[in-house]
């Protein structure tokens, strides 16, 4: 963003301001009833992580819609339901297996409940404004899929002419799946037959893993969307970098990888900036980049957001929340989740949150919703950076009068922070403390990981 051309700066927000000025009447409040079509209508979203195994002791549909009423209080919008098919049992990692094995695609893990428990579980939801989207496996089933035997032409086969696997890197082997390919038009056919199921039953999109790389055709999607979409309004989001113009929404990986090496000291506060503006000039802004600091992933693999960003975890999930993208919350997280939960083993999250987060995690959420600058894709407002310290990202983002500035320390060490643009100059009270703030040509000092944001 510092390195951005004034004109052209103003010349996108003076655009964007135009093209929003149909949608400045909409209440955020009332988003999830409103005509807009996804992903417009999430743009001041956030959306939540459920992985129903863990989410309670119970690990049900039905124990996890007991939760309900406190999400909607969170202020979440779009329940996002790691798989829930049945998983295979042929090569089964751990005692209980990955949910990216999947069995069969138009079934529920019983372990979860019946069918009728699920239907049950999406018409609370919906009656209580949420949107419910499934997590997807387009990329594989498990080796005991039926596919496997009756249509062994939907598969990738080696070089003896076996059913082959998912293999991410030598040491990354995922010997419970059998890896399927989506150049077979009969395959794409299956599998959006198997979509469809859910579509009719009442689901609000997919988030499809592994959505976009070397073995899924993004033509898969443009015929999905095709047969798809007429049933109803879909939100299509991919676990894929870039791929936005055939997709409403796509993973910001790169993102939270910049994040890990600023807390790691590897990198300066500006490379998330850089990154920023890359993104926007070689991607555009219409479609959503979902930015997190945790996923079920990352949580598993690469270890707790106090693991990886240490005293900076506030700092970094608060400017996740304000700077760019549309922002995910990993169920547990707004409680201080603060252990890796077990992959293939059953290991519920504590509800206790001893350190208050979900406080924080609500007030971030409220801080989305209610301020059109810091809403997701075209919506918001074009961030212009405001200051030249190197470890410090400091923006300004507006939109039709209402304005969000925020200021972040991303270092274990104090700033003085001259701001440059003068166009910011004047009294304000910080978003999360309270405190006035003189923003003018005296430095503003801040101490380690230290955080300001302010709304006008």
């Amino acid at each position: 963003m510092k390195k951005l051309i004034l004109l052209f700066m103003g010349l996108i927000v003076i655009s964007n301001c135009k093209n929003q000025s149909d949608k400045r009447d909409i209440n955020p409040e009332t988003v999830a009833v409103s005509k807009l079509k996804f992903p417009e209508k999430l743009h001041g979203s956030t959306i939540y992580e459920v992985n129903i195994r863990q989410f309670t002791a119970e690990g049900t549909f039905d124990a996890f819609s007991k939760h309900l009423p406190r999400l909607k209080e969170l202020g979440v919008d779009v329940l996002w339901l790691m798989p829930i098919h049945p998983i295979s049992k042929a090569g089964r990692k751990g005692t209980l297996g990955s949910y990216y094995a999947p069995q069969d695609y138009t079934a529920v893990n019983p372990e979860f409940g019946t069918m009728d428990d699920f239907n049950e579980l999406l018409k609370k939801a919906h009656d209580m404004g949420f949107y419910l989207i499934l997590d997807w496996v387009p990329n594989h089933t498990g080796r005991d899929h039926k596919w496997v035997t009756e249509n062994p032409e939907y598969y990738i086969r080696d070089a003896e002419e076996n059913v082959t696997y998912e293999s991410m890197s030598p040491t990354d082997v995922w010997w419970d799946t059998a890896l399927l390919d989506n150049s077979n038009p009969e395959t794409r056919k299956a599998m959006i037959e198997a979509m469809r199921f859910w579509v009719e039953l009442g689901i609000d999109g997919f988030r499809l893993d592994h959505g976009c790389g070397d073995k899924i055709p993004l033509y898969l999607w443009e015929e999905a969307r095709a047969s798809l979409d007429p049933i109803k309004d879909l939100f299509w989001l991919a676990e894929c970098g870039h791929e936005t113009f055939i997709l409403d929404g796509s993973y910001a990986d790169e993102f939270e990888v910049i994040m890990r090496e600023i807390a790691e000291g590897n990198q300066k506060g500006d490379a998330l900036s850089d990154w920023i503006e890359n993104d926007m000039f070689k991607y555009g802004r219409t479609a959503l980049r979902m930015t997190y600091t945790s996923n079920h992933d990352l949580n598993s693999w690469n270890g707790t957001v106090f693991e990886r960003f240490g005293e900076g975890y506030k700092t970094f999930a608060a400017f996740v929340f304000t700077s760019y993208g549309f922002p995910l919350i990993l169920g547990g997280q707004e409680v201080g989740l603060d252990k890796r939960l077990e992959f293939f083993e059953k290991d519920s999250i504590s509800w206790d949150d001893p350190k208050g987060f979900q406080n924080f995690y609500k007030s971030l959420v409220k801080l989305k919703k209610e301020n059109p600058a810091i809403w997701a894709g075209d919506a918001g407002g074009f961030p212009i950076s405001i200051e030249e310290n190197e470890n410090v990202v400091g923006f300004t983002r507006e939109v039709e009068g209402n304005q969000v500035i925020g200021i972040f320390n991303f270092s274990p060490e104090n700033q003085s922070v001259e701001i440059t643009n003068e166009k910011v100059f004047g009294t304000y009270k910080d978003y999360f403390s309270g405190n006035s703030f003189d923003i003018n040509n005296n430095p503003l000092e801040l101490k380690p990981w230290e955080y300001v944001v302010f709304t006008k």
